[in-house]
């Protein structure tokens, strides 16, 4: 069976262009991803060569850092599904996490720190299910895959795409 051009044509799916607010809610991921990675990176060294602190205490503050941010994923989910809005919710998780980046560089003692690091954590934790639903609602369903693609799963992710391509070498 053979098929004229503009069969051919008909035949081939249209692309569909990601939302533009898909694009806004992934970049403004990416720079606090960054940021996130940026402070993540030094924060053990510091840690531990300016402060004196042991690789049990780090460990601690990370796991501790990790349990506030899940507890505010779960936490701000729920929220977000009672309250059926997500955008104030996806606001308010983006105010700890840059409120904790002016907190780093003047943090003196552990308790600063731990206090910063949970802030961050927590942050992303409030804003990271809200984000979620409003890539969601932003997109047709036709583009919802190649929406959550960009805007919540790969800008996020970039930071590390040159840390796994070195430690590969």
């Amino acid at each position: 069976m053979t098929f004229s051009a503009s069969e051919r044509n008909n035949a081939v799916p249209k692309h569909l262009p990601v939302p533009v607010t898909v694009w806004m809610l992934g970049f403004v991921s990416l720079l606090m991803d960054v940021s996130s990675k940026m402070i993540n990176a030094l924060l053990p060294l510091y840690l531990s060569g300016g402060l004196g602190v042991s690789a049990l205490a780090i460990g601690f503050i990370a796991g501790l850092s990790g349990a506030a941010a899940t507890l505010s994923k779960f936490l701000s989910g729920v929220l977000a599904d009672v309250s059926r809005r997500a955008k104030p919710l996806a606001v308010l998780g983006y105010g700890p996490g840059a409120l904790s980046r002016l907190i780093f560089p003047w943090a003196m003692s552990l308790d600063q720190i731990f206090l910063a690091k949970a802030m961050d954590r927590a942050g992303k934790g409030i804003r990271g299910t809200p984000r979620d639903a409003l890539v969601a609602a932003a997109s047709p369903p036709e583009t919802r895959g190649a929406s959550f693609g960009c805007g919540s799963r790969s800008m996020p992710s970039a930071p590390s795409w040159g840390r796994s391509s070195r430690s590969r070498a």
